[in-house]
């Protein structure tokens, strides 16, 4: 397990996103990257947050940065996903768990005692160097997006 820390690199992100086409980390030079690891499409929390992120975008966008949300879901999952509740962030397939692997957010989870492998709720905020500015793990939903909107501010 990766174990970033604030100041770090940020490790690649080169993933398919909905829709199909490319995204890369690389090319986001200059911009802030909020990266949000979460378990599952569809999911309560999940949807949640991505509608969370989804009200904001434009705050983000205006205090300069851009959201992506990834997990190891399919495209053609993302694109339901993003139709059924009209997301309006990027969603990042990483089905080969490479970039979870990468940021340390695929973990061990325990779920009334039985033990699997899962995607940890995260976030990653990237500055426009490519440095690690801040990192959320073990995120609850409620009151997350707004956190994570002021430090995109304080950058």
């Amino acid at each position: 397990m990766t174990n970033l820390t604030i100041g770090d690199q940020a490790p690649a992100i080169n993933l398919p996103r909905d829709g199909g086409e490319m995204v890369d980390l690389a090319a986001m030079t200059g911009q802030a990257v909020v990266v949000y690891f979460y378990p599952k499409d569809d999911t309560p929390g999940c949807t949640k947050e991505a509608i969370g992120f989804t009200e904001q975008a434009m705050a983000f966008a205006r205090a300069g940065a851009v959201v992506w949300g990834v997990s190891k879901d399919t495209v053609a999952k993302h694109d339901k996903f993003r139709a059924k509740y009209e997301l309006g962030i990027p969603l990042l397939s990483d089905e080969d768990g490479t970039v979870c692997e990468d940021y340390g957010v695929w973990v061990e989870k325990n779920n009334f005692g039985k033990k699997y492998m899962g995607i940890e709720r995260a976030t990653y905020l990237i500055d426009g160097s490519g440095k690690i500015a801040q990192i959320w793990r073990k995120v609850k939903v409620p009151g997350h997006v707004d956190a994570v909107l002021e430090a995109v501010q304080n950058l």
